[in-house]
């Protein structure tokens, strides 16, 4: 053979060789999606305890509605998963402590047992003493963690206490935390989540209003609560739109905006009647739980059960507001009226399951406002429970 066809031919591969890299990336692209998916049932419960508390119910609103508006501008999905991975890092820190204080929880039962049997006796002072060293190296320990780097692996590192101490003892540490703490909490944004569903919160209810304080006088004065379905008809049919325009833009002013809206769905109808079919349905079962009281100490559990309704909606709320932008020119007629056709059916089940819901609510007609689909999308506390 000669020596330029041995130059040209390709070089050899050794397959033993290329299976580790192919073995790295596996198990990489495994862990990040691990990490992805705890990070968003992390979230998920995050947002579920915001919602039992009055003033995060605002923040999970802001939260919703930030979704919506970012996945209008992108029109991926995959856009309105905000936080992931940092929620990731928050359940990673709550999952290392709750492990870790596992053994000091057994030590404090011994304790407890000890204190009871002979409260001064021998036993019971060792037990005492050993909970309050056990406790000691925990606060240390977990302190060298979140100084570590705050993953879960480093919750098991075993010299977490040492590297601490000889840290602290070189100074700066304080200093060092206090920044990484301020740098956490300011990428969290919530006085930004905050504002933006409290806006979300009075340019909707502004819209549900009059229609809903309509509704609520139908068992006194059948043509008012008439008029008032009526009215709540038309205003849900374009309300969840009028919100997607608001997130996306970030302007107040966008609840008023009826025309663009309306020139919007003629470039997609279908997305938009898509979009506002699960928006109202989704919220429709979550009325069945307000037929009875439920605990405050369930609360949390109902929060879960709320989110999982609705921030779907959202979701499809903010895709369908950007199709629109792929296309210049409206579609044909008939789609569009097949459209219409699609959510009128679904605008009048949401209307009709509302004006019920006063009457086999435990709350009355004060449930009327709880309009989970637009407003607060987690229920009000029972203080009373």
């Amino acid at each position: 053979m000669s020596t330029a066809a041995t130059l040209d031919a390709p070089p050899a591969t050794n397959p033993d060789a290329a299976a580790p890299g192919r073995l790295r990336r596996v198990r990489g692209a495994t862990a990040a999606a691990a990490e992805w998916l705890f990070g968003v049932a992390t979230l998920f419960l995050g947002l579920a305890v915001l919602g039992s508390v009055p003033v995060g119910q605002f923040l999970v609103l802001g939260y919703a509605l930030e979704v919506c508006g970012r996945v209008a501008r992108s029109g991926r999905l995959r856009d309105g998963f905000i936080g992931v991975r940092t929620f990731a890092r928050l359940g990673g820190v709550a999952a290392g402590c709750v492990l870790l204080w596992l053994p000091l929880y057994g030590v404090s039962i011994f304790a407890e047992n000890a204190a009871i049997i002979d409260p001064f006796g021998p036993a019971a002072r060792q037990w005492r003493l050993a909970l309050s060293v056990l406790a000691f190296l925990y606060t240390l320990h977990v302190a060298g963690a979140l100084l570590r780097g705050a993953r879960l692996r480093d919750f098991f590192r075993p010299l977490n206490a040492l590297w601490f101490v000889r840290h602290g003892l070189r100074g700066g540490l304080y200093a060092d935390a206090r920044d990484r703490l301020w740098a956490f909490a300011a990428s969290l944004r919530l006085p930004y989540y905050f504002w933006l569903g409290l806006r979300g919160f009075v340019g909707a209810f502004l819209w549900l209003a009059l229609p809903l304080v309509l509704l609520g006088q139908g068992h006194r004065h059948p043509a008012l609560g008439l008029l008032g379905g009526a009215l709540l008809a038309v205003v849900v049919l374009y309300l969840p739109f009028l919100q997607a325009r608001f997130a996306r833009d970030n302007r107040l002013r966008a609840y008023r905006e009826l025309r663009p809206v309306r020139e919007e769905y003629r470039r997609a109808p279908l997305a938009f009647a898509l979009a506002l079919v699960v928006h109202l349905l989704a919220a429709v079962p979550l009325y069945l739980l307000k037929i009875e009281a439920i605990p405050r100490d369930l609360i949390f559990l109902e929060g879960v059960v709320f989110l999982a309704f609705i921030l779907p909606g959202r979701f499809l709320g903010g895709w369908a507001y950007s199709r629109p932008g792929r296309r210049a020119t409206p579609r044909h007629w008939t789609i569009r009226w097949a459209g219409r056709l699609v959510m009128l059916p679904a605008v009048g089940v949401y209307v009709l399951v509302v004006f019920v819901s006063q009457h086999i609510g435990w709350q009355g007609i004060s449930s009327l406002y709880q309009q989970h689909a637009f407003l607060l999308p987690v229920p009000f506390v029972n203080l009373n429970g």
